[in-house]
């Protein structure tokens, strides 16, 4: 397939049984990396609050922070399916609320669907959107913002009660009208579950194998160091190595190392003359 994915393009992919790859990313050079090695899906993810602010979780973010990242992210992938995700308070209020907020995601950071969390008692929320002419991602399971109601960042569905509810939610969002759903924090015996009971694609976080997959930037580059999630796979160490080229930069400045001739600008040759000249003006 051809330049940028679309809707009908994933819902292909679950159909064939061709996994779908996703990053939360929020900048425009790691957007642009990962464009160019092929990702199907960018999630600008509300995370960046923890993992490019140093906030201790999600719920500080504004809608004006991922607005900011959201066009960075699109100048840098141009070509890729990328998702606004919709911070806390900016969809909980109204139907009418998460409409303006969603559209802002496609008007002023030119993304091409929004993301936000909950099931059952966001479907309103979710069928208004749609019914704006937007699609939406849903996310259901473990959900960072309600993370205080759930008493943690802790995995949901583990018992049947549990399982039950994440199962409720996310055919809720189906029925809504999202063109898809992440699946956070839950055992694969209910990821195997959802994805084959929903006709919308099913990507998981932490939930097993299904009709694709969800990493944080910050924890598949090693960048992210406060803590790694269970589920969290680490493709690259880059704290080590961006620690030890700062080191190695503060070594070479304190021994004057750095910078050398190489790095250095030389006057033009004809204008010696005239700058010794000027330099014993300002001796006097």
């Amino acid at each position: 397939m051809a330049g940028k994915l679309n809707r009908w393009d994933f819902l292909e992919m679950k159909r064939q049984g061709r996994p779908c790859a996703l990053i939360a990313a929020y900048d425009f050079p790691t957007a642009t990396f990962a464009e160019r090695a092929g990702m199907d899906m960018i999630l600008v993810g509300d995370s960046l609050g923890m993992v490019q602010l140093g906030y201790e979780n999600t719920i500080p973010v504004t809608m004006e922070e991922c607005l900011i990242h959201c066009r960075a992210v699109r100048r840098g992938a141009p070509a890729t399916w990328c998702i606004g995700d919709m911070p806390f308070m900016s969809y909980q209020v109204s139907a009418a609320q998460a409409v303006e907020n969603a559209g802002r995601f496609l008007k002023e950071a030119g993304m091409d669907s929004v993301k936000l969390e909950g099931g059952v008692r966001v479907a309103g929320q979710i069928e208004a959107i749609r019914d704006a002419g937007i699609l939406v991602m849903g996310h259901v399971g473990l959900t960072p913002q309600s993370s205080a109601a759930l008493g943690g960042f802790k995995a949901q569905g583990r018992d049947a009660a549990s399982a039950r509810a994440v199962i409720e939610d996310a055919l809720a969002v189906e029925k809504a009208g999202a063109f898809s759903v992440i699946v956070e924090g839950v055992p694969r015996e209910v990821t195997n579950f959802l994805a084959g009971k929903l006709g919308i694609p099913v990507y998981g976080i932490g939930a097993g194998l299904c009709d694709g997959q969800v990493q944080v930037m910050g924890d598949l580059l090693g960048l992210f160091e406060a803590f790694t999630p269970k589920f969290a796979k680490k493709y690259a160490d880059l704290a080590k190595i961006e620690t030890r080229a700062f080191q190695d930069y503060i070594a070479d400045v304190r021994a004057r190392r750095y910078p050398g001739e190489e790095h250095t600008y030389q006057a033009l040759k004809n204008e010696k003359e005239a700058l010794e000249k000027l330099f014993e003006e300002y001796s006097d």
